[in-house]
C-alpha cells in the first residue's frame, strides 16, 4: 500500500493529505436541514463530499478523524464509512486517523473493522475499509502485530504514533530509558518489524507518525529510519510548515505525507469567506500547501 501512496503522491506532485476533521463549528448551517443526531451526521458527509469534491484533483489522500464521527453516534460511525467510500470513489487514498490499540484479541478485532474483513456465518465483509490506520503503540510491540496479518493480506498500512504534535507529548515520548529516548525506542520497533513490508520505493507499509513541530526529532528519526514512512500533522494552524518538514524528504524528495486539517477545511474563515463558499476556500488552501510544499519535491 505504501508504493500506492507514493504513486499518488508523485502524479500530483504533492505530498500532502487533507484531515477531514469536521469540528461542528466549521459547518456552515445551511447544510444542516434539521436539528437531531441524524441532521447533525448528514450535514458533516455533505460538508466532506464537499472537501473532497473541491480538493480530489489536487491531493493524493485524506485522513477523517473519527472522534469528530464517533460523537454523534451510530449517525455519525455511517458517516464516517460514507465519507471514505466517497473519497475511495474519488481515487484518493484513504487514512483513517483511529489511533487504534488493544491486547491482541482486540487488537485484532479493531484490524479486522479497519483493514480486513470480518465473518459472518461464513462470509467476509469489508466495514470501514481505509486504506491506512493510525495506531497507538504504547501497550506494547503485540499490540501492533495484531495488525501486519491485515497489511499483509489485504495490501494495507498502518502509521505508529511515534512523536505527535502536540505540546504535552515531551512528558511521556521524550521520557529517557537507558539514554535513549521513549519515541526513538518506538521508532525501532517499528523499524524492525515492518523489514518484511519494504515496497520497490525502499519504504515499508508500517509508517510513523510524526509532528511538524518537532523539527529536530523528525531529522534524527529519518537519518536513522531510512525505509520508515512519515505522517506529519501539525502543518499550518499548529505551526508547521515546509522548512519544519523538510528533513522528513530524501535524497529522492520521498518519504513523507504531510496533513493540514483545519487550514484547509475551515479555510473560509481565514480568507474571510461566506461559509457556503467552504470549498472554493478549501481548493485555495490545498493549492496554497501544495505550492509550499513543492520545493520538497
Amino acid at each position: 500500500m505504501i508504493d500506492q501512496l507514493i504513486e499518488k503522491i508523485q502524479a500530483k506532485n504533492n505530498p500532502s493529505v487533507v484531515g477531514l476533521d469536521p469540528d461542528f463549528s466549521f459547518i456552515p448551517e445551511s447544510l444542516l436541514e434539521e436539528k437531531s443526531i441524524e441532521g447533525a451526521a448528514n450535514a458533516i458527509l455533505n460538508f466532506n463530499k464537499g472537501i473532497i469534491d473541491a480538493v480530489a484533483d489536487i491531493v493524493p489522500a485524506v485522513k477523517p478523524q473519527i472522534a469528530m464521527y464517533e460523537q454523534f453516534g451510530a449517525p455519525g460511525i455511517e458517516a464516517y464509512i460514507k465519507t471514505c467510500a466517497y473519497a475511495k470513489s474519488k481515487e484518493l487514498i484513504v487514512i483513517g486517523d483511529v489511533k487504534r490499540s488493544d491486547v491482541a484479541a482486540t487488537a485484532r478485532a479493531y484490524s479486522n473493522g479497519h483493514l480486513g474483513r470480518v465473518n459472518v456465518g461464513g462470509e467476509e465483509f469489508s466495514v470501514f475499509n481505509e486504506d491506512f490506520i493510525t495506531v497507538n503503540p504504547y501497550l506494547g510491540t503485540d499490540s501492533i502485530s495484531a495488525f501486519l496479518e491485515n497489511c499483509k493480506k489485504y495490501n494495507k498500512g498502518i502509521f505508529v504514533l511515534v512523536k505527535t504534535s502536540n505540546p504535552g507529548s515531551i512528558i511521556f515520548q521524550d521520557a529517557e530509558a537507558g539514554g535513549v529516548k521513549l519515541f526513538q525506542k518506538v521508532a525501532w520497533a517499528i523499524d524492525d518489524m515492518g523489514e518484511e513490508l519494504i515496497g520497490k520505493y525502499g519504504f515499508s507499509d508500517i509508517g510513523a507518525v510524526v509532528g511538524a513541530t518537532h523539527k529536530n526529532s523528525i531529522e534524527v528519526l529519518r537519518n536513522v529510519f531510512p525505509n520508515v514512512f512519515f505522517l506529519i500533522p501539525g502543518y499550518g494552524a499548529q505551526g508547521g510548515n515546509a522548512e519544519t518538514v523538510a528533513a522528513a524528504f530524501n535524497s529522492e524528495k520521498l518519504g513523507a505525507i504531510v496533513n493540514s486539517s483545519r487550514g484547509i477545511i475551515s479555510a473560509y474563515k481565514k480568507y474571510n469567506m461566506d461559509a457556503k463558499d467552504f470549498a472554493e476556500a478549501a481548493r485555495k488552501a490545498a493549492q496554497e500547501m501544495k505550492e509550499d510544499l513543492s520545493k520538497l519535491i
